[in-house]
């Protein structure tokens, strides 16, 4: 079991060249990637973001790469045709104002738009140093989930005990609740009937009673359902969705269970397994 919230960070230097790739993750309950890449590393956001979908399954990912360019080859080409308008512009200023002075070429230079300046980057070699930083990010906030994952499991299987336990004490009155249905329709009608009873209404009656307020159906689903998630909390590293959805099908058995049974123990024990359920919910609110 993997938790949602992490941190992960790794760097990479060369003579050239520092890139490092920083991860975050918040609690979400689907996959919400956020990619920030520089402007030069714009073209491989598609590589990034697959390979992120690929190890994450939940929570808002927050993923940063950085880089830093020491040495950077350049190609510098020249607009000659704006520096002839520049040139001539000037000149004419000069002849029309009798200024002697030749415009010098460092003036001619600093214009807008005379040098073009760019940049050559080799992308096949920006890709082969991301991907190992980006793979030491990951495993980095990996490590860190499965550690407080590690935390959050315990607690929420010590919660998962806690509404076993309350479920097994009512599953053992389950009996004796239907006997009381039984034996206190039968003294309402000996009070009315005296001693004249009908058997076959007094069973139908009973049958009737017990189909409304018998709990045995809950009490079964409720144990398939508890087990079920105990399974797949042991056997699925990314279990999140699936425990989700087991915790509102135990809700639903022990709302169920509440409203049938009047009981006073069985209603201290549908409180008992609310409160562990609501618990074990709002762990799983951080699990992957």
């Amino acid at each position: 079991m993997k938790s949602i919230t992490g941190y992960g960070f790794a760097e990479r230097r060369n003579e050239s060249v520092s890139l490092s790739v920083e991860i975050k993750g918040y609690n979400n309950r689907f996959l919400e990637l956020s990619i920030n890449l520089p402007p030069a590393l714009s073209s491989l956001e598609p590589l990034v973001r697959e390979y992120a979908a690929g190890r994450f399954k939940r929570g808002k990912v927050e993923l940063w790469v950085r880089i830093k360019e020491y040495r950077t080859a350049l190609e510098i080409s020249v607009n000659l045709e704006a520096a002839r308008a520049y040139m001539n512009v000037m000149n004419s200023m000069a002849a029309e104002l009798k200024i002697e002075e030749k415009p010098s070429l460092a003036l001619l230079m600093s214009m807008e738009g005379i040098l073009e300046v760019e940049k050559k980057r080799d992308g096949e070699r920006f890709t082969r140093l991301l991907e190992p930083v980006l793979k030491t990010a990951a495993d980095a906030f990996e490590t860190e989930r499965i550690r407080e994952g590690r935390h959050t499991e315990e607690d929420i299987l010590r919660h998962l005990a806690a509404l076993e336990s309350s479920a097994a004490f009512v599953s053992s009155l389950a009996p004796e609740l239907e006997k009381s249905i039984q034996g206190n329709l039968r003294t309402r009608f000996e009070e009315l009937l005296g001693d004249v009873i009908d058997e076959n209404r007094v069973l139908t009656e009973t049958a009737a009673l017990l189909m409304k307020y018998t709990i045995s159906e809950e009490i079964s689903r409720l144990a398939a359902h508890l087990g079920e998630f105990r399974a797949e909390a042991g056997r699925n590293p990314s279990p999140g969705k699936k425990l989700d959805f087991l915790c509102q099908e135990i809700n639903r058995e022990i709302n169920t269970i509440g409203s049938k049974t009047p009981s006073l123990e069985v209603s201290r024990a549908v409180v008992s397994m609310k409160d562990a359920l609501e618990n074990i919910r709002e762990q799983l609110r951080n699990v992957e």
